[in-house]
This record gives structure tokens, sequence and C-alpha cells, in this order.
């Protein structure tokens, strides 16, 4: 008896071991990638004997490592101010999520401090305005075009048309598009053109390939998987053809920076890698902040044992966040002190709520304070949750 008992119960253990060991994989692995990849180093001694660095010189263009590796001090002025068009769908007037808006935000009003005159053109706000031109509260801060029409809703042909006026009265210096805000057929004349890459079509791909990975080989393929599959592989033709009339090209990661230089075959020259980077005086460690938003969400004080993980941005498929649904369902099977808390909105936001456990905490958007809060208490970020796998490999 004591025999079978223990066969018994030798699947229910086998199970547990096998989820506790799927989470182990799914959060750490990427984590020691991350830790080990070599880095590049950009400066060289100046003797064998001396630490200082040499200042780095050179064509920029010729660079293949992330531009985040120069050392740039915000003391010394620009030796020259320069004026700068932005094309962005939107601009953040609220805490909604939006990667592509927010990078734009902080690139942008940190170039305005810095003396250069930037000029933004963009879609209606949500909320109503006076004018269709807005400058902000200090005199440094971007002149925001928003164009005519329906609130919300991007229509590049009149941002052009706003921004062909403005440039008549003074020539830009330089014009940056967010992703596609301004189209190929457009961008094509317009030669001092950076454009942005947040994600293209063959990392998607990638993303459904490693997504695909993780289903049972006995289960059948969904049809609305088939169907995404059969979807992407003409998007990633179309980028390949209309990637070469962007003059230059801004990669914000080193996987995507190859995928352009090799498979888009756009000239390393008009490459460049810059990795999203963190405002250390926004997000600073904060214990005590830590513990109060740990009491806040209902995680008990004196629960030394329990885990807190966190997930941040658009609540969306090709973020991943169908395996992390699945997979912390398993987890909270076996495991009564982890908890799961979903900062964000979209289509899986109310996939989240629907969750039959206390333990998954839904908080939707949240501003730059939230978020600091949010921060300093989880134990583990979820960002590489994104199943494109190569984002995270040196």
């Amino acid at each position: 008896m004591a025999l079978n008992n223990a066969k018994a119960k030798k699947p229910l253990l086998s199970s547990a071991l096998s989820t506790t060991l799927f989470f182990i994989v799914l959060f750490t692995i990427p984590t020691l990638f991350l830790l080990h990849s070599p880095t590049i180093s950009i400066c060289t001694t100046t003797t064998s004997s001396s630490h200082e660095p040499k200042p780095w010189s050179g064509d920029l263009r010729d660079t293949e490592f992330s531009w985040n590796h120069f050392k740039f001090s915000d003391k010394t002025p620009p030796t020259k101010a320069l004026r700068v068009a932005v094309f962005s769908r939107k601009w953040p007037t609220t805490a909604a999520p939006g990667g592509m808006e927010r990078h734009a935000h902080t690139l942008h009003m940190a170039l305005a401090r810095r003396g250069h005159r930037v000029h933004v053109f963009t879609s209606p706000p949500m909320s109503k305005q006076v004018t269709t031109t807005w400058r902000g509260e200090h005199a440094s801060a971007p002149v925001i075009h928003w164009h005519q029409g329906e609130p919300g809703r991007w229509r590049y042909n009149k941002a052009w048309e706003e921004f062909q006026e403005e440039n008549k009265k003074e020539a830009f210096d330089v014009v940056h598009t967010e992703s596609v805000a301004l189209p190929h057929h457009l961008a094509h004349n317009v030669s001092n053109l950076v454009v942005s890459w947040h994600g293209i079509a063959l990392e998607s791909a990638h993303s459904l390939i490693y997504q695909d990975l993780t289903r049972n080989p006995n289960t059948p393929m969904s049809p609305s998987f088939n169907k995404s599959l059969q979807e992407i592989i003409p998007k990633v033709l179309n980028e390949i053809r209309f990637f070469k009339s962007y003059a230059q090209h801004v990669a914000i990661s080193d996987s995507c920076g190859v995928l352009v230089r090799d498979v888009y075959q756009i000239p390393k020259k008009r490459v460049h890698v810059i990795v999203n980077g963190v405002n250390e005086d926004d997000f600073r460690e904060d214990p005590t902040l830590g513990r109060e938003f740990r009491s806040k969400i209902g995680v008990p004080s004196d629960c030394h044992s329990c885990l807190v993980f966190g997930v941040a941005g658009r609540l969306v498929k090709d973020k991943g966040h169908p395996l992390l649904h699945k997979a912390f369902s398993m987890l909270i099977q076996n495991h009564r002190h982890v908890y799961l808390v979903v900062v964000g909105s979209g289509p899986w936001q109310e996939r989240y709520i629907g969750s039959s456990s206390s333990r998954v905490i839904v908080l939707g958007s949240m501003g730059a304070p939230e978020m600091k809060a949010f921060y300093n208490g989880i134990d583990v970020l979820g960002w590489f949750m994104d199943p494109n796998l190569a984002l995270l490999l040196p």
C-alpha cells in the first residue's frame, strides 16, 4: 500500500516540479544571457598603467555597437542648436502606455532642454486644446503642431502639409520619424531623415516561431495562429523593399540592428543602435517605497517567502502575454506565496482581471511616481516576457 500511495503521488509531484522548472527557465535564462553577454569596450587606456580612457574619435556611421557606450556630459552645451522636426502618431498627455510615443517624448524633451529647437508634428490630443500649436510651460519645450482632424487619429498627409509650411520658413537640420509615422513614399525624398525602429516584422515572425515552440506537439495549431503566421511573411518582404527609402535608421536593440543590416540589406553606415535607457533621476532604489507598495496591493508584510512578479506595458499578444498568463496560471496552483502585478492596458487586461486568483493584481496604467513604487515593490520584472528572445541574446 505504501508503494501504491507513493506511485499515486508521483504525477502530482512531477507536475509541480515541471511547473517550477518551467518558470525558472522562463525568468532566469534570459537574465543569465544578459549578465554573461560580452560588452564591447569603446574606450582604450592611455598607457598600460593608466585607467583613464581616451576620448573616442572616428566616424559614427562606422560604429556597429550601441551608442549607449558613449559618455555624454549634460554640462557641455551643444556646439550648434539644431532645428529638429519630429513625426509621431501621438504625443503623450496621459499615463497610457505606448513605447514609441514615450520614446519620442523623453528624447525630444531632453533635446529641447539642451537648447535645440524641436517641432513635433502629431495627431490632435484627446483633450480639447485652444490652438493647433503649443509650446508648453517653458520656452525650451518643443513646439507641438497638432494637425486638423479627429482626436487621436493620425493623418500623415495633414502633418506633412504642416511640416512643409514650417520647413519653408526655415529649413530643418534633422527630421525624425517614429517608425512609419512618415510613410516611405514621402520619406524617400528627405535626405536628412532618421527613422527609429521599435520593432520590425521579422522580429514578429521570430516571436511567432518561439510561441509555437511552446505548444504541445499533440495540440493542433490554432486557426488564428496559423493566420498570423501566413500574414507576417508578406509584411517582412514589404519591409525589405521599402526600408531603403529612409536615409538613416536607428534600432533599439542589437538584434534589430543586425537584422536591418544583414537581412534587410541596409548599408551599415546607415544603421545605428541606440538602446532604450532608464531615467535614473526618476527610477532608483527605494526600499521604503517598495514595502509601502507591497502593503498597498495586499502582500503580507510578514511573508518573507512571498515572491512578487511584475509586468508593465502594453498588454498585447506580441509582448508574450499568452505565455505569461498560461505560465502563471500553472504556477499558482502549487505555490501559495506568489503574486503577479500587471501594469498597463490592452486586450489582455481583461484576461488578467478575469483570473480567479486574488494573487493576480491588475493596476491599469500608472504615472511615473507610481511606476517608481511598482519597480521597487516587485521581486522579478517580466520585461523579458516578450518571446522574441533574440532581443536578449548577445
